[in-house]
């Protein structure tokens, strides 16, 4: 994917950053390289981070939705991951149409009229209805519930969120080889070694199975007697 170079945008939200670098890349928006545009979606958001810009949870939330949407592509069996895509693309088309429609909204309301402002009508805060004893109880309690699950989260429910540091796999295939092109192979359990930030060790992770599947390298043996092995020209180097 073409790298981008330009002046950092606010975004009204998640998708309307998706939006902009589908656009910008020339993607066909009914089949979406998760992977591409991830790695694009966390440069975006690392910029708005240096630009000291706010980075609202929807947006960490949808980093989240795309590095499980590509981890879901690595495994065999990808139902779940297409039933996501497939999801996805239906926002994104359905969210693209309301900005055409609000943008052809706005050229044909034109400011330059006249209108009279809304009368004072007196509201009538008298209530007529008549309810049994029981409806009244059923209908606080349905009240009482339905209050507690639409209160918004803790702010310190996205302290842990907000507060790690966003590692890309990028970063980590390239620790993971240059760990192998010193010594052609190591233990598995030496690849995560130091790496005490669970964003690493996911990083780290994925990382692995997407240079397993590229056939780069390979792991042999199970638990801790496991070795990750460079392959090189198609065999594995000793």
């Amino acid at each position: 994917m073409e790298k981008l170079q330009y002046k950092i945008e606010v975004f009204e939200g998640p998708l309307d950053m998706l939006l902009m670098l589908i656009s910008k890349n020339k993607l066909n928006i009914y089949d979406i390289p998760i992977a591409e545009l991830l790695e694009q979606y966390l440069e975006q958001i690392e910029l708005m981070r240096r630009e000291n810009m706010d980075v609202a949870s929807e947006f960490l939330e949808m980093a989240a939705r795309l590095v499980y949407m590509k981890s879901l592509s690595l495994l065999p069996k990808h139902e779940e991951e297409e039933a996501l895509r497939a999801e996805l693309t239906g926002q994104l088309i359905e969210y693209q149409q309301c900005k055409e429609v609000a943008a052809k909204i706005g050229e044909a309301i034109s400011f330059d009229r006249l209108t009279r402002e809304a009368l004072d009508f007196p509201p009538d805060m008298e209530y007529k209805g008549s309810h049994t004893p029981q409806e009244l109880l059923s209908a606080l309690m349905m009240a009482i519930g339905k209050g507690k699950s639409l209160q918004p989260p803790k702010p310190e429910s996205f302290s842990g969120i907000v507060s790690t540091k966003i590692v890309t796999v990028t970063s980590q295939v390239v620790s993971v080889l240059r760990s192998l092109w010193r010594k052609k192979k190591i233990s598995y359990k030496a690849l995560f070694g130091g790496k005490k930030d669970k964003s690493e060790r996911v990083a780290a992770f994925l990382a692995i199975l997407e240079l397993v599947k590229g056939r780069r390298i390979r792991v042999d043996g199970d638990g801790d007697k496991a070795e990750v092995k460079l392959i090189s020209g198609g065999k594995t180097a000793e």
